[in-house]
């Protein structure tokens, strides 16, 4: 006899798995508790000031029962769900533990940037809310300066040897040994929880929260390492160069852990020299950084590859640049040293990663073709969508030439700033899609998209040149710059001009020992571009200033040159 069945809809037989920093924790004590951590920090110093480098050494099982005696500690101190706890510090296995202990808690890491401006560092610690604060030993003499200013702080721990004109502040050290891991708890967390922050650098008004969820960052680990982005696995050893205040160090303080990837990090050492050696004695196969640090390292390898002293880096096989973009002749000359430079983009309110670069199906990396597609910003990862739109809001054609707004959607993208209405209303663009209406977020960056969906970053919006009505991308005038031989580093900013409203200004910096002129620059320039394009004058200068996380900082050399006159 037949069983008639209510005619409901079907409802999915799938296990409700939370997805949240915990998880990863306890992951990679199960499966991977003997892969390394690796840090070397500063050990006091030599006769001329510099930091003497020392290598800390220990494993994930290791890791594992430090971070739950911080997370006891957190705990005994009144730490409780969405409090604030916030690090000021370099990359090293203290501030690893404390990724994990924060969040694991129900708490919030917030990490803050240390490069910036005491008063920015005091509004955000501020806008946030801390309560507790760890921070690096060697970056303790700011805090007579910060303390006063910040009266959510109720304590400081410091993370290294104490130093001792530092009154009222507790060692890490001793503070967690007081705690058995073995009788910390887990809260109970939901993957929708809060458990990370981080603010913009506040180019453009005040910096800006962005709020992170432990779902958000469980899936920006997986996202990260996927073949078609970043690709590694428990095989991998990662120097993250990138800062670990800076985008959650691009997440890889949580996504090295969850494949069971081994860790190496740099802490101050970020010269080229102290970063091939550590490459070489600690056999990275993956690194990342901004485009000024791959710099450095380039000039330390070809320096010691002439004194026929080349480093062993073998084990290398990708370097992953963001940040800004890296210009096509700097990926080219990695590749004779058998290291690939791997192009991705994204930003604060992404987690970062939005995009990656690698060459489609049948074009060879190191064919004229492969360098271009190397040179773009990348396509989409899985559950990320971009678009590019123009002032009325339509979809530019995808042809590569025509540019627009960068928008973007996804599983890891901000929705809204934190306690910032106005931030928010204004990054937020509601555009229908194939799915119905959505919302999408305004990065602020111009760009263009080619027919297979490579996106390539043409500027950010406040750093076009709109010359006669028509937009000039300074990126590309960068790149093509940086690739003379004599060019260390090019910025290219608009300067006033009484009948095109802006034309372009080169400020370039020249290898050392190189000399080129501005006429030499021009005609290296002309093939490559529109006659209008080119850059109307070139000023030489020692040193471009940087941002906090290593770009060029154009609203600086605006500033400097803002009464320039051209001739």
């Amino acid at each position: 006899m037949s069983q008639t069945l209510p005619n409901v809809p079907i409802q999915s037989t799938m296990m409700d798995f939370p997805l949240t920093i915990p998880y990863i924790l306890e992951r990679v004590n199960t499966y991977f508790g003997t892969n390394e951590v690796v840090s070397m920090i500063p050990a006091g110093r030599d006769a001329q000031g510099r930091p003497i480098p020392h290598i800390h050494r220990y494993t994930y099982h290791d890791m594992y029962r430090r971070t739950k005696q911080l997370a006891q500690a957190l705990q005994d101190a009144g730490i409780q769900k969405g409090d604030r706890v916030a690090t000021f510090a370099t990359n090293h296995f203290r501030h690893l533990e404390a990724y994990f202990a924060i969040p694991c808690v129900g708490a919030v890491l917030h990490t803050l940037n240390i490069r910036l401006h005491l008063e920015q560092i005091i509004y955000i610690v501020n806008h946030a809310q801390d309560r507790i604060l760890l921070i690096d030993n060697v970056l303790a003499a700011v805090l007579p300066a910060l303390l006063p200013h910040c009266p959510s702080i109720e304590k400081v721990i410091v993370m290294g040897p104490l130093p001792s004109a530092v009154p009222g502040v507790l060692d890490y050290e001793n503070w967690i040994s007081l705690y058995n891991p073995d009788e910390f708890r887990y809260p109970q967390i939901d993957e929708k929880d809060a458990c990370g922050m981080c603010y913009t650098s506040g180019t453009t008004g005040n910096p800006k929260g962005v709020v992170y969820s432990h779902r958000s960052s469980v899936l920006h680990c997986m996202g990260t390492a996927l073949p078609s982005a970043l690709a590694f696995s428990s095989a991998d050893r990662l120097l993250p160069i990138v800062p670990m205040f800076h985008v959650m160090a691009w997440g890889f303080p949580w996504s090295a852990p969850f494949m069971g990837t081994s860790l190496v990090f740099a802490s101050v050492f970020s010269d080229g020299p102290s970063l091939a050696k550590l490459m070489q004695d600690e056999k990275v196969t993956i690194s990342a950084g901004v485009p000024t640090i791959w710099m450095g390292l380039l000039v330390e390898l070809e320096q010691a590859k002439a004194a026929g002293t080349p480093y062993a880096l073998e084990h290398l096989k990708s370097m992953v640049v963001g940040g800004s973009a890296a210009p096509e002749s700097l990926i080219r000359s990695f590749d004779p040293f058998g290291i690939r430079l791997l192009h991705a983009w994204g930003m604060t309110e992404t987690s970062p990663l939005g995009t990656a670069s690698r060459p489609p199906v049948g074009v060879d990396f190191e064919s004229d073709a492969g360098y271009q597609y190397r040179a773009k910003q990348g396509q989409a990862v899985p559950l990320i969508d971009i678009r590019v739109i123009d002032e009325h809001n339509h979809d530019v054609p995808s042809d590569g030439h025509s540019m627009g707004r960068l928008l973007i959607r996804g599983a890891w993208v901000t929705e809204s700033y934190y306690l910032d209405e106005e931030g928010t209303r204004k990054s937020q663009v509601e555009l229908e899609g194939p799915l119905g209406k959505q919302i999408w977020f305004d990065t602020g960056d111009i760009a263009t998209l080619d027919h297979q969906g490579y996106m390539t970053i043409e500027d950010r919006a406040k750093d076009l040149v709109k010359s006669g009505g028509e937009w000039i991308s300074s990126v590309e005038l960068e790149n093509a710059l940086m690739g003379h031989p004599a060019v260390l580093q090019a910025a290219v900013i608009a300067v006033c001009h009484p009948k095109w409203d802006e034309r372009p200004l080169a400020v370039v910096v020249k290898k050392p020992g190189a000399e080129v002129t501005p006429d030499e620059l021009r005609a290296f320039l002309e093939p490559k571009f529109a006659k209008f394009w080119l850059p109307d004058a070139y000023e030489f200068i020692d040193a471009i200033p940087l941002t906090s996380t290593g770009k060029f900082l154009k609203r600086a050399l605006r500033e400097q040159f803002k009464d320039y006159v051209l001739l």
